[in-house]
């Protein structure tokens, strides 16, 4: 396993990071426990997690996946080989059940409070704000398009200063976005910059991978320069990149199956990529998965590659792209599919 730092701290990560978002919905506690002992096993010490999974979010399901991870710690004991990561849920429909107050002081702290119990723990490594309060473009919208009923006004310096009372009280280590726009990540910087004692943005959770590469036209940019890690989700694509939707397939169990509604890497243009990149894959001898996983492994902006699954053949194989270093002909390639057809899932 390769390990880094999330950026500006000591905290050393993993490069391929553990996502749990299926626990408790698709996959249940005991197979969430097997995934959480194989990867530990495999040296990977970063778990991601959020208050909303599993998804499709529910009331009933609420919060199961991080009972789950808090009892593999009451288990394992292995809370301290652990950089944990969470997320507080933004506003939206599907959250109503929730809470209904966005970002205030009171929902940041009540979200807080219920993950450390669940999980477990007295502190998280990173927490994030899942998405944006305000209205923008994130999962799956493409453009921005101004809203004129929105309500939002900028509380930034407030969301910023109540992260700070849970950085002063050992809560929580460091914070993070996900999600987010370059208008938004520059705009916690900003304030950050403007008042010393803030906490500090050090990472960005957004989509990334070969059918979407959008990170790459603004937000790279941003990563390099203000040193924002990429903690890239999605990196198959809804498990599109591993091949098993192609030729029409519909596999048992597998998400966009089970939920057709997530079809976003499964428009006609994104079909056509996918089958441009298994050919790739197919001629260098890899399966389309892991070379999916080290392209995105690969990227310079890259601090940690979210990789998700639903079974353990499946979490073996994506975690094993870590040891996988793609030919200069083999990215050569990847980068004509992606002149000819770029980025066609938002």
């Amino acid at each position: 396993m390769k390990y880094t730092t999330l950026p500006n701290t000591d905290i050393r990560v993993s490069r391929i990071c553990l996502g749990t978002m299926t626990w408790g919905r698709q996959n249940t506690e005991s197979e969430g426990q097997a995934q959480m002992d194989y990867a530990f096993n495999q040296g990977v010490n970063f778990f991601d997690t959020a208050e909303l999974y599993p998804v499709p979010a529910h009331k009933d399901r609420y919060a199961e996946t991080e009972k789950i991870i808090g009892n593999w710690f009451r288990k394992s004991g292995r809370r301290q080989d652990i950089v944990l990561a969470s997320k507080i849920a933004g506003p939206a429909p599907f959250t109503e059940f929730i809470r209904t107050e966005g970002f205030k002081p009171s929902a940041i702290l009540e979200a807080v409070e219920g993950s450390l119990r669940r999980l477990r723990t007295d502190y998280m490594d990173l927490y994030q704000l899942h998405w944006p309060e305000r209205s923008t473009n994130y999962f799956g919208q493409r453009g921005f398009i101004p809203d004129a009923r929105e309500t939002w006004k900028d509380n930034i310096h407030e969301v910023l200063r109540t992260l700070q009372t849970l950085v002063q009280e050992g809560k929580i280590r460091q914070v993070g976005l996900s999600n987010e726009t370059p208008w938004g990540v520059m705009r916690f910087l900003e304030e950050a910059r403007a008042h010393p004692g803030l906490p500090r943005m050090i990472t960005i959770q957004n989509p990334y991978s070969l059918l979407n590469r959008l990170f790459e036209v603004g937000l790279s940019e941003i990563s390099h320069r203000s040193q924002i890690g990429l903690l890239a989700y999605s990196p198959l694509g809804f498990g599109t990149l591993s091949g098993k939707y192609l030729g029409g397939q519909k596999p048992e169990k597998a998400r966009v199956t089970l939920f057709p509604n997530y079809n976003r890497y499964s428009n006609s243009k994104a079909i056509e990529a996918t089958e441009a990149y298994a050919e790739i894959a197919a001629m260098h001898g890899l399966s389309l998965a892991q070379m999916a996983l080290a392209f995105v492994n690969s990227r310079p902006f890259l601090t940690s590659n979210i990789i998700g699954a639903t079974t353990l053949d499946q979490l073996k194989e994506n975690i094993g792209s870590a040891d996988i270093e793609l030919s200069p002909e083999v990215l050569s390639k990847i980068e004509e599919v992606h002149r000819t057809i770029p980025n066609p899932a938002p």
